[in-house]
């Protein structure tokens, strides 16, 4: 038997069953709960509570379909605050895990797509973001496989559309669904069974009440006084909530004094709106009274949240977009956050209601100039670029990255540093939305070195961290950004990242397009690092595509161009394993030795203990091949210390299948069945297909060998079927021989 399929190595990444992230399993810290904490000062909404526990109940003793509750109700009616309450009364019941997402239908900026929440809801149940499907179809199987027969809650906040939702749907009666929107989505109750619930604004004795509780400890005031307050709010809990701040805030004022100023500030938007919408009108009103009474800084740092282009923000976003220091921009945001204008979601972390946001992006309009609004984006992208630059230097191993020089200036808060890579890969996971954002932002507003050299810098990170189509549109923004600059550099940088992307969603034609043109400008550049990066990756698109002999001309000219134009040791290292690797499936093992020992020390001299792993598996793999079965067993044992020193556990999975091959020449079938076993619980942890099926494969065997063929058949028929989900041709070829001769084995079982 040959090594694993696609075992190859790419600048920048590691393909196959091996992975540069930490390989650790999200699962590994529990079920999620990602549920917010409950809402301060809930009051009342007695009704609604009890009708969700009616429906809890009911759906309990169904056991028919997975329950799915929408909450709609105008905005800032409450149906958050609802949603959450309600989920933190119940979450005992779901001991499985508890996901929520704000899918952010009504803001400003993009929503979030299905893609993105499965991804994020995938990872939080424990597949690795590398391992997770490109197709929305697969993403939602996966989904609903993962949470099959488990308990869990979904809470989708903020859904505008039915589409937005049904990709979530559990498909199992033991989840239960919580969806919060404005729109009463008719397709989500007739065709998916949902039970609508409408959340109305409060009665007038629990919109007293919420006042009363938030201001008690600040100042007594008559009943009627309070009464009038909630009628100006309209009684919505936003307005009531950021009416009562003020209110607090201001003891020695009388209640009258403000009930004027807000009846004077309605009276004031209303000869302006044009809106008849009575409860939008109260919400804007309220929003104007609190902004004008601000600090001026604060209320210009509030403004310039509406120019953020992400969900979330953190203090040096802010303090870069407002031109402040971190501490001016921390005191400004506490501000904010006394007068409920923004929500904190975690330490230096906050974000705007949808509403908020649309008012914050209307002031800015309206009191600052097109180029005063384009300065402050400009040094908020700048900040990003630059934070984005110091986490690829933390991240970057060796010499085969692209160079790229972001020039990042002087900011009034400096980007973020990292002391290592653990601290530039967190923060990586807490910003991806915001990156990305920002990519769309810089194009959308004509700074093109940045578009382009954002996605180019976070590279490093998300090809071995991300799903394969999670910044095909970012980098796409970026190649078309460096084509309308002309920056010839940019658009081959962006080229050789757009054919990694379509090498992994196993689109060749479009990878070799990439890789072309590619080329011919690295070339015309005298770019040596570009070279051999690019005609590395043409070689790995002819292996995993099983045209072995182009793939191996391919890796030589790689070799050959790296010793013409200096492209870099660790480039050179990889491109030799990877032809190490292409011998092998050519059938040369010798040859596959060969390569790994010429790599070897390069490997360890730049401490590459991730691509010194997988030259360890290969030599070993060559090893057995040529029958020298003690040194394979050396050799699969040291990849083994290697990939857990490198803390990469997904690779281990592959180890153990080949240590099976190994024992079952050896002709000890148990003992490689246990490894198999080891192998495949690995492969399925990590969701790396190929392993998983060759470990199927290699049970299957070991079964045959220890007599037992009819316990075979079924584990080569799923092999088979693995095989074949992936287009593995070679693999499905295997698999399909030895589940014949488990299946004639069964036949003449039958005749005899």
């Amino acid at each position: 038997m040959s090594g694993a399929a696609g075992s190859v190595v790419q600048a920048g990444e590691v393909h196959g069953g091996l992975y540069i992230n930490q390989a650790r399993s999200s699962s590994d810290a529990g079920p999620p709960r990602q549920l917010p904490a409950d809402v301060r000062g809930f009051v009342n909404r007695v009704v609604e509570l009890r009708r969700l526990d009616r429906v809890f109940e009911e759906r309990k003793t169904a056991f028919a379909a997975p329950a799915v509750v929408l909450l709609a109700g105008t905005a800032g009616v409450g149906k958050t605050s609802l949603a959450v309450h309600w989920a933190q009364r119940v979450r005992g019941h779901f001991p499985d895990g508890q996901l929520y997402i704000n899918l952010r239908g009504y803001d400003p900026g993009a929503p979030v797509g299905p893609e993105a929440a499965l991804n994020l809801f995938l990872q939080a149940l424990g597949v690795r973001a590398n391992a997770i499907p490109s197709d929305l179809q697969a993403k939602a199987m996966l989904y609903r496989s993962l949470v099959a027969d488990r308990r869990v809650l979904v809470v989708l906040d903020n859904a505008a559309t039915v589409n937005q939702v049904r990709p979530l749907l559990p498909g199992t009666e033991s989840c239960l669904l919580l969806v919060t929107s404005r729109n009463r989505m008719p397709g989500l109750v007739s065709r998916d069974g949902a039970v609508r619930l409408t959340v109305d604004v409060l009665n007038e004795a629990e919109a007293v009440t919420l006042l009363r509780n938030l201001v008690a400890e600040h100042r007594d005031d008559e009943t009627s006084e309070l009464n009038e307050l909630a009628q100006l709010c309209a009684r919505l809990p936003l307005a009531l909530r950021i009416a009562a701040e003020r209110a607090a805030a201001r003891p020695w004022m009388a209640l009258s004094e403000l009930i004027h100023d807000l009846r004077d500030e309605s009276e004031l938007w209303g000869a302006l709106s044009n809106a008849d919408d009575d409860e939008v009108d109260a919400v804007r009103t309220v929003f104007a009274w609190s902004y004008r009474a601000l600090p001026q800084t604060a209320a210009r740092l509030f403004r310039r949240l509406g120019l953020h282009p992400g969900p979330e923000f953190g203090l040096g976003a802010v303090a870069a977009l407002a031109g402040l220091t971190v501490s001016a921009a921390r005191r400004g945001v506490e501000v904010l956050l006394a007068g409920h204008l923004i929500e904190q979601t975690g330490p230096d972390r906050y974000q705007l209601h949808d509403l908020l946001r649309a008012y914050a992006v209307d002031q800015v309009r309206q009191e600052e100039s097109p180029d005063e609004q384009r300065v402050g984006v400009l040094r908020m992208l700048t900040w990003y670029l630059g934070s984005a630059r110091q986490a690829h230097l933390a991240v970057s191993r060796g010499d085969r990255h692209l160079r790229i020089e972001a020039e990042i200036g002087e900011l009034p808060s400096a980007p973020e540093a990292f002391a290592g890579r653990e601290q530039a890969l967190a923060w990586y996971t807490k910003e991806k939305a915001n990156l990305m954002a920002a990519v769309r932002a810089a194009a959308q507003n004509r700074f093109d070195h940045i578009a382009w050299q954002l996605p180019g810098l976070l590279a490093a990170i998300y090809d071995s961290h991300d799903s394969a189509d999670a910044w095909l549109l970012a980098e796409q923004i970026g190649l078309s950004a460096a084509r309308r600059t002309g920056d010839r550099y940019g658009q081959a940088v962006l080229l050789d990242r757009q054919g990694i992307k379509f090498r992994k969603l196993r689109r060749w034609d479009e990878a070799l397009a990439c890789f072309r043109e590619a080329l011919e400008v690295f070339d015309s550049l005298d770019n040596g690092l570009g070279r051999v990066r690019v005609t590395n990756g043409v070689g790995l698109v002819h292996l995993e595509a099983a045209r072995f002999q182009q793939a191996r001309e391919s890796f030589e000219q790689t070799i050959e161009a790296e010793q013409v134009s200096g492209g870099g040791l660790s480039m050179w290292a990889l491109a030799t394993v990877n032809l190490g690797e292409t011998h092998l499936k050519l059938g040369s093992p010798e040859k596959t030795l060969s390569c790994v020992e010429d790599a070897m020390p390069t490997l360890r001299q730049l401490d590459d203990v991730v691509v010194e792993a997988v030259a360890t598996r290969l030599r070993g793999i060559a090893q057995r091949e040529l029958g020298m079965l003690a040194e394979c067993r050396r050799s699969l044992e040291d990849a083994v210390k290697l990939t857990r020193r490198a803390g990469n556990l997904a690779a281990e999975g592959e180890i153990h299948v080949e240590l099976a091959r190994l024992q079952i020449l050896e002709g000890c079938p148990a003992e490689a069945l246990v490894s198999a076993q080891r192998g495949n619980v690995l492969a399925q942890q990590f969701k790396v297909t190929v392993v998983e099926a060759q470990a199927l494969d290699v049970i299957g065997v070991a079964y045959q060998e220890l007599g037992r063929r009819p316990d075979a058949a079924p584990f080569h028929r799923r092999a088979v079927d693995l095989y074949q989900a992936i287009s593995d041709v070679a693999g499905e070829r295997v698999a399909t021989a030895h589940l014949t001769t488990a299946t004639e084995t069964e036949e003449d079982s039958d005749d005899g």
